[in-house]
């Protein structure tokens, strides 16, 4: 697996197809790379060049236990850091949960990279406190049931792998070493948790915000209230969390089809329309 190194640290990234136009998926909390490789596939098979990265924590990058490594601002640099290595001056990005928070504040930070935004379940101000009560146990078995987390974490690593995409990815999560992941979930916890909603108003990429009903971390609403934030966004309403990874066929048509749209050559006047320039040149 390629990597780059960023702020001394090894990041971990896999590059799907071939071609000018760039697109970055990047995964959820304590997931890997991994769970974005069917999307991956039929996105360059569209004709993208797509690369799913490890951000600091997770997969086979770094995994530092200092919580002061992690922050969503951090994993938005590391984002634009990955299209630094490869060259590439500006990609959609396309993220899940962390991931899309991650894009979120990547484009914020360097709006002139940020192609446009395919946004899945992102994790804004009505998820707060979903995400107390579903994290908060983690970290702390993480953190003070280490001992315990540590035998879980031998017995999983001996089970075989690469079988199944959907259980490798779970088992994944508790395959790793409990310090860092804890770690990970603590500098997260005490830190911001997207760019400010003032912030996010002033994004000018274009994005496809996705979401779905009855999941307190990832409340329906703070997808409604993103659209309208964002100056240029639409809203894609998914069946279920699972739709993207078990019936994959309508989601990832209109991901493809938004990323054609983001790849038109645009004009300088109207509508939040970038910059006229080839599309896809690096």
């Amino acid at each position: 697996m390629p990597d780059f190194t960023h702020e001394g640290h090894r990041l971990a990234y896999t590059v799907y197809g071939t071609g000018p136009r760039t697109c970055v998926l990047l995964h959820g909390l304590l997931l890997s790379q991994k769970m974005h490789r069917p999307l991956a596939k039929a996105l360059a098979r569209r004709g993208n060049r797509v690369i799913t990265l490890d951000l600091l924590g997770h997969g086979q990058s770094d995994r530092p236990h200092d919580m002061a490594a992690y922050s969503m601002p951090f994993f938005g640099e590391q984002t634009i850091a990955l299209l630094d290595h490869l060259e590439v001056d500006e990609a959609v990005l396309a993220g899940t949960s962390l991931g899309a928070n991650a894009a979120l504040e990547a484009a914020a930070a360097h709006p002139d990279r940020v192609r446009g935004m395919v946004v899945e379940m992102p994790v804004l101000d009505n998820a707060l406190l979903g995400c107390a009560i579903a994290f908060t146990p983690l970290m702390v078995a993480l953190t003070f049931g280490a001992p315990a987390m540590k035998g879980v974490s031998w017995l999983t690593r001996r089970l075989p792998t690469g079988r199944f995409w959907g259980a490798d990815i779970l088992l994944d999560t508790v395959r790793q070493q409990p310090g860092p992941s804890a770690a990970v979930l603590q500098g997260l916890f005490f830190g911001r948790v997207a760019p400010h909603r003032e912030v996010r108003k002033t994004i000018e990429a274009p994005a496809l915000v996705i979401g779905h009903d009855r999941d307190p971390v990832h409340p329906f609403s703070d997808c409604d209230a993103l659209v309208t934030e964002l100056p240029h966004a639409r809203l894609l309403r998914a069946d279920s969390l699972l739709e993207l990874r078990l019936s994959p066929e309508r989601l990832t048509t209109e991901i493809g089809e938004f990323l054609d749209e983001c790849w038109k050559p645009r004009h300088k006047a109207g509508g939040g329309a970038p910059r006229t320039r080839a599309a896809g040149a690096a």
